[in-house]
């Protein structure tokens, strides 16, 4: 949404998508995941993603639900509220919740929630293993480093046994290894790499799941990608429609990750971010990504040709972003209809 839009446009964007989202579960789409974003003002205004997805709950039949993904450092979110949070939207559901979990990269939000970047990576995972003890036990206890837990008992317990799919936002190739080392499903979300480069780090993580001490009860070797998509009649009218928002997105998420540099100490696990610094926009340009196929655009035959590629690295799912600022809501209902009806069914 754009800077300073009117809480009646807000409303009305939220509405827009939740059409959206059901005309989605119509057309054939299978899951959809939410982020979670907190004072971002023109890049993300899903700040409160277990209402959303709740509300998509509701209004969907069969189509799976997926915290893409629900930020653990405290105090996004108490990892028992978490819990709590998650397991009502599994049973409202009907155990259709993907939960997958990630922790933040941006100094507006970390920033702004008073969280040491230092200690994001440790604090994520002692909070997830905390939300899994209350999920899989009757009494939940735990002494750890960030969290202290007096037994209790949590409910209510997810209705998935032993507990709903695990899966891990990744964007450097240590955190893909990272994901596959914890049995966690991948959520891949990387941003300007080409399917090559996406196929090494499936493979790297495709290695390491081989010998995965899970983390859950029980390992998820799926894969998903992230990918800025928008389908049209013909590949012109598509770039056309797509173009200004796909690199207005780029550029607001590269300036988002590099805010975070001059904040991190040495050795940091954010180190990967500085390769965006200096990106020089003449030369990084939407013709520059189109021709390295890193945006899925185009009419339905290429949209399929291009999803194939994915396919054929070892990719189970795509993450199609389709909701660009400033896009008229009619174009991205097109762009859904169109997907559905000419490109999903190429793929079974």
């Amino acid at each position: 949404m754009p800077s300073g839009v009117s809480r009646e446009d807000e409303s009305r964007h939220f509405h827009e998508m939740f059409e959206q989202i059901k005309l989605a579960e119509e057309v054939g789409f299978k899951t959809l995941f939410s982020v979670e974003h907190h004072f971002l003002e023109s890049f993300s205004h899903a700040s409160a993603p277990e209402v959303l997805l709740t509300w998509a709950a509701a209004n969907t039949t069969r189509m799976r639900i997926g915290h893409g993904v629900r930020l653990l450092p405290y105090p996004y979110n108490h990892p028992i509220r978490a819990a709590e949070q998650a397991a009502t939207l599994d049973l409202l559901s009907q155990g259709r919740l993907e939960f997958g979990t990630g922790r933040s990269a941006t100094l507006p939000e970390l920033g702004g929630f008073g969280i040491n970047p230092a200690e994001t990576r440790e604090m994520w995972r002692e909070s997830l293993e905390l939300i899994l003890k209350a999920w899989q036990n009757p009494v939940v206890e735990h002494e750890g480093k960030y969290f202290k837990q007096a037994p209790r008992t949590l409910v209510p317990k997810p209705l998935q046994q032993p507990h709903p799919p695990l899966w891990m936002s990744c964007t450097s190739p240590e955190s893909h290894e990272i994901a596959g080392a914890l049995g966690l499903g991948l959520l891949s979300f990387t941003l300007a790499l080409d399917v090559q480069e996406v196929a090494s780090r499936i493979a790297k993580y495709r290695e390491r799941i081989k010998t995965a001490d899970p983390i859950g009860a029980v390992a998820n070797d799926q894969t998903a990608v992230f990918v800025m998509a928008h389908c049209a009649e013909t590949n012109e009218l598509a770039r056309e429609r797509a173009r200004a928002g796909v690199m207005q997105y780029q550029h607001d998420q590269i300036e988002l990750l590099v805010s975070l540099i001059p904040e991190l100490k040495d050795n940091s696990s954010y180190d990967y971010y500085q390769r965006f610094v200096g990106v020089d926009y003449d030369k990084f340009t939407y013709d520059y990504l189109e021709n390295k196929e890193m945006v899925l655009v185009g009419d339905p035959e290429r949209c399929v040709k291009l999803a194939k590629k994915y396919e054929e690295i070892g990719v189970d799912r795509l993450l199609l972003f389709v909701q660009y600022k400033d896009m008229p809501h009619e174009h991205t209902m097109d762009a859904i209809r169109l997907f559905g009806k000419e490109v999903l069914p190429a793929f079974g």
